[in-house]
């Protein structure tokens, strides 16, 4: 089920991959990614310590 998961765009549902990634930051609640869409559009995904 996990692995069906993708990251996509908030506005536009735009597939988001490595190309796209802006910034990543990891503390004691979780790693966020944040990436940036061709549109313009930033989309921050969040997970647990470990999970990526």
């Amino acid at each position: 089920m996990l692995a069906d998961l993708a990251c996509t765009c908030e506005r536009c549902d735009a597939p988001l991959d490595d190309d796209h990634l802006r910034l990543t930051m990891e503390s004691a609640g979780g790693v966020r990614h944040a990436y940036e869409c061709d549109c313009g559009a930033v989309t921050i995904a969040v997970s647990e310590p470990g999970t990526i």
